[in-house]
């Protein structure tokens, strides 16, 4: 009868999954209980996700929590079985013909009672072999969510540069149409050097790829290591007890070295071609503006809301404005509606900042300023690694290089756009389309000084 009992209790606490003793145990919306790395995987690799292996019930549960109970009982089965192993005669001390009870945690051996007084043992620390068991199992229950979690970073990251290979073709194929463009309405006697800059920026956009698909392929390697890394844990975590402690050190040394370092995803940047004669140009269309300064509007919350949108929508404490900073709003006193106008501004002291031109009226109170459609701006703001380039109207993410110095404005009122310049490099950044501005506009300015 208690054979009976031993073997029902067995099952019940036996993964259908994989057929092996529940590992952090987790119960799902339709009740059934599998082991979390089990069902995380099932699910990761089903077409249709978040659905009951067992009974095909849908379940809406994705923070997954250990069932504290099952947990507990696997861990009586498991103790249970450690001790009938340490009883059986296969375990017991060569030398002294004693049940080994004692676990050495500087050598990693088990030993009977003593060997773990002998001289070479005396001055170890030691505990139960059911003691160091237990504490073995949640070491390694640990390492599987931290490996877990960099499996599914890892994967973040290898989305992320599938998207950044199709968008970098697009934009270095859209940036090369805009500069293109702005030769042949400002400097229509360069042709030829428009030639040349089309066909560096084709090195640069095929050059820039190659090393794009060559982290690809990095974070592709990655994953097949973590997963294999992964899945030897599963394994692992399964073996007896006493095997358990015999062979943890070695498989948690690899695990560890292996997550030392993940591969990132490439952010690649244009570094912006010098056009000859540009500021020259530009320079018969200066005009001298002033602005109306003012603290930020709490309600606009400029670089805040560009850091929501980059890090996730839901995501409200990351990369806030750090202590210290201050932001200010400038609206430009000048209003232009017809004619050609080109100005500049210094942005070598800022932390983040925000320049182009705005409607006349209803911007103020606007709280999502970067979604108005009334508001045409080039902004940068500091990321935890690096600074990042932005347009609003639509929100465009750009693969540019961060300027420093003096910005260009030029607003052309004949065709109807705006476009941005590098001062200090006589370059190009960004062009807003022919046709965007058929209202009056004022200059915009938001800075964040640290």
């Amino acid at each position: 009868m208690d054979s009976d009992i031993s073997k029902a209790f067995q099952e019940e606490l036996t993964c259908v999954i994989c057929l092996g003793i529940l590992i952090d145990p987790v119960t799902i919306d339709c009740g059934h209980t599998f082991c979390q790395p089990c069902i995380c995987f099932a699910w990761e690799e089903a077409e249709i996700p978040d659905m009951c292996p067992v009974c095909r019930g849908p379940s809406r549960q994705r923070d997954l929590k250990t069932n504290i109970i099952l947990k507990h009982l696997v861990s009586i089965a498991r103790k249970a079985s450690l001790r009938q192993c340490l009883s059986s005669e296969e375990h017991q001390c060569e030398i002294h013909k004693e049940a080994k009870q004692t676990f050495c945690e500087v050598e990693k051996e088990l030993l009977c009672k003593l060997c773990s007084q002998s001289p070479g043992h005396r001055n170890h620390r030691h505990c139960s072999i059911e003691g160091a068991a237990e504490q073995q199992q949640e070491l390694m229950l640990k390492q599987m969510r931290s490996l877990w979690d960099k499996i599914q970073e890892n994967k973040r990251n290898m989305n992320q540069q599938l998207v950044l290979v199709t968008d970098w073709i697009c934009y270095v194929y859209t940036y090369r149409q805009l500069i293109n463009n702005t030769y042949e309405m400002l400097l229509p006697e360069l042709q030829e050097e428009a030639k040349k800059h089309s066909d560096i920026l084709s090195v640069e956009e095929s050059t820039t790829l190659q090393q794009l698909e060559r982290r690809k392929t990095q974070m592709l390697n990655k994953n097949k290591q973590l997963r294999k890394m992964y899945q030897e844990l599963l394994k692992t975590y399964q073996n007896p007890d006493v095997e358990l402690l015999k062979d943890l050190k070695y498989i948690l040394r690899r695990c560890e070295s292996l997550l030392v370092f993940l591969p990132q995803p490439m952010n690649p940047k244009l570094s912006g071609l010098p056009m000859s004669g540009l500021i020259e140009e530009l320079n018969q269309y200066r005009v001298e503006i002033s602005f109306n300064q003012e603290p930020q509007n709490p309600d606009v919350m400029l670089f805040d809301y560009v850091r929501k949108l980059i890090n996730g929508q839901d995501n409200d404490d990351v990369f806030l404005n750090s202590d210290g900073s201050s932001d200010l709003t400038a609206w430009g006193v000048n209003v232009f509606s017809s004619g050609k106008h080109y100005w500049e501004l210094s942005v070598d002291d800022s932390w983040d900042w925000a320049l182009g031109v705005c409607r006349n009226s209803g911007v103020r109170k606007n709280s999502t300023i970067i979604d108005s459609e009334d508001i045409f701006l080039l902004l940068c703001v500091k990321g935890s690694n690096d600074s990042h380039l932005f347009t609003s109207s639509p929100f465009l993410s750009h693969y540019m290089e961060r300027p420093v110095g003096r910005i260009g404005v030029f607003l052309d009122f004949e065709n109807g756009n705006l476009s941005f310049f590098n001062v200090a490099k006589s370059s190009f950044i960004w062009k807003y389309p022919t046709g965007y501005f058929q209202f009056p506009v004022r200059p915009f300015f938001a800075t964040s000084h640290t």
